[in-house]
């Protein structure tokens, strides 16, 4: 016998179940839809801008071949794993400009992407980027500076800008200190020569008091700009600086003398100059005649005659202050690359 009922109740819940459900495709392409379901979007590449005000600019190293060529490959392979985030792009109705995911949407194109999973995110703008970018430490100090420059010229307070970006009124201070700097300073710093914030303060701090001294240190490309080179460069230029300052004092006190000399008679001052000089050749006899007046030690530094510095503080161990003989320029060198030529009697 024939189940007509059994074939008549599939066929009703069948059609049943299709004519409520109707076309599934429809609901699953529908951005709306998906979004409702919490999951991301995927949104057509072609239809994205990046936002020409983003923090991170060409120079940023993220943004390099190489890395965003390593990304692309990942992407061939596995897709985006995390979506980007995008909002409505009030120029171009349609269209969307980048939140945040500039790297994932460059290397997808390269990876010959159509689409590209994201979320829309209306409530977004440039401080949200500063904010996410520093929390994963992805902007230079060039970057953050400019960012910080157009703040202050729309009038924003600094400590305004501190906390609109969770940091502290020292940060914004020493990335603004980046955008007025001294053309030597400049030059290093947008040579990518110095990237660290405090070094480049403290520079200006040092340039403040020795323009011409700090602006030929750095003329040296072969000199590295570290925390501890920059620290040596201090500690050199404020022992000159009181140096000077002891010869200085000295001077005068020659001065005062001469002037009280002139106040005595021809004979006084001649019976004077008499007694010194007979004091200087007591002291000189007195002297043990195996004695050295003053050390002097010659050494060999490429292939070039030089004197040791006695009385400058080394970098570090194994290392010294030299001087060369034949242009008086003053350098710190490895004692390894030092041959001691003479002891000499100054």
């Amino acid at each position: 016998m024939k189940n007509t009922s059994g074939s008549n109740v599939a066929n009703g819940t069948g059609e049943l179940g299709l004519e409520k459900i109707g076309d599934l495709s429809a609901h699953l392409a529908s951005p709306s839809k998906a979004a409702n379901m919490g999951g991301p979007l995927e949104l057509d590449i072609g239809l994205i801008n990046e936002d020409p005000h983003q923090p991170r600019t060409k120079n940023n190293p993220g943004f390099f071949e190489e890395s965003l060529n390593e990304l692309a490959a990942s992407i061939r392979l596995r897709g985006v794993k995390t979506p980007i985030s995008v909002r409505d792009n009030p120029d171009a109705p349609g269209r969307y400009l980048i939140n945040h995911g500039a790297r994932r949407f460059r290397a997808s194109q390269r990876a010959d992407k159509a689409t590209i999973p994201g979320f829309i995110d209306n409530d977004y703008n440039e401080a949200d980027q500063v904010v996410e970018n520093l929390q994963r430490n992805e902007l230079t100090a060039r970057e953050i500076a400019d960012y910080i420059g157009r703040e202050l010229a729309k009038g924003m307070k600094r400590g305004e800008i501190a906390r609109s970006i969770s940091k502290s009124p020292a940060f914004v201070t020493q990335h603004a200190a980046l955008l007025d700097l001294p053309d030597s300073i400049a030059k290093a710093f947008n040579s990518s020569r110095v990237k660290d914030v405090t070094v480049v303060n403290e520079l200006v701090s040092a340039f403040k008091r020795n323009p011409l001294e700090v602006s030929n240190w750095l003329e040296d490309k072969s000199q590295e700009i570290t925390r501890g080179a920059v620290k040596l460069l201090r500690e050199f230029l404020e022992s000159k600086q009181q140096r000077q300052q002891e010869d200085s004092q000295q001077e005068e006190s020659m001065s005062d003398s001469v002037v009280t000399l002139t106040g005595m008679t021809q004979a006084d001052a001649v019976q004077g100059e008499q007694e010194l000089s007979a004091d200087s050749k007591k002291e000189e006899k007195q002297l043990h005649p195996d004695k050295l007046k003053k050390a002097i030690v010659q050494v060999r530094h490429n292939d070039r005659f030089a004197r040791l510095i006695l009385d400058r503080r080394p970098p570090a161990d194994g290392f010294a202050w030299l001087k060369y003989d034949d242009d008086g320029q003053e350098f710190e060198a490895n004692l390894s690359s030092v041959t001691l030529v003479a002891l000499l009697e100054g």
